[in-house]
């Protein structure tokens, strides 16, 4: 993903304000370490990864790939310890999780969240913390798969602006209002 990308924005002007959210964030990441000339600054949204591959909070996920791919469906899932967890401490990612088992092509699914579980960007520890572009990382609490702890250790690494942002699974307004606010701030500083 992280090539394709960058094959895009070699087909614009000068460097560019790359961002992204989960996986998103995970690429743009990458493009920062593995093509610096192509980014001016770096916006990191509810990361789900620092720098290791197949990360425990992407084992919900994983969960759902085998289990779509054992063609168990969304009520076998409601059934596990990792949905009920889910539940009560992040019901965004639960309500995430349970749409995957209608997403078609399933098998497809199956193997995409699988493959992206046991993923990583790609990058190491040293080369995070080399990235010298303005970065900003935001954060939220109640969510599994993007843990706060993540974004922190990425804006510790990186010397990042790291914004904490209202939970959505409590206050998707506030969320976006919040999100909105950092993102505008950091874009008009630059």
């Amino acid at each position: 993903f992280a090539e394709d990308v960058a094959a895009m924005i070699e087909t614009l002007p000068g460097p560019v304000v790359l961002g992204g959210i989960s996986m998103g964030g995970a690429i743009a990441l990458r493009l920062a370490v593995t093509r610096p000339d192509l980014v001016r600054a770096l916006v990191l949204i509810r990361p789900a990864w620092v720098t290791d591959a197949a990360p425990d909070n992407m084992a919900p996920n994983a969960l759902v790939g085998r289990m779509i791919a054992a063609g168990q469906g969304a009520s076998a899932f409601a059934e596990t310890d990792m949905a009920q967890h889910l539940a009560r401490t992040a019901p965004d990612n639960l309500g995430s999780l349970t749409g995957f088992f209608a997403r078609e092509p399933l098998a497809q699914t199956a193997a995409l969240l699988q493959a992206i579980s046991a993923d990583g960007p790609g990058v190491t520890p040293a080369q995070v913390a080399a990235i010298t572009v303005p970065t900003l990382v935001c954060a939220t609490g109640r969510d599994h798969v993007h843990p706060a702890a993540h974004a922190g250790r990425l804006a510790a690494l990186i010397g990042a602006r790291l914004v904490e942002l209202p939970p959505k699974s409590s206050d998707k307004q506030g969320h976006f209002a919040a999100l909105h606010a950092a993102m505008t701030a950091f874009l008009e500083e630059l």
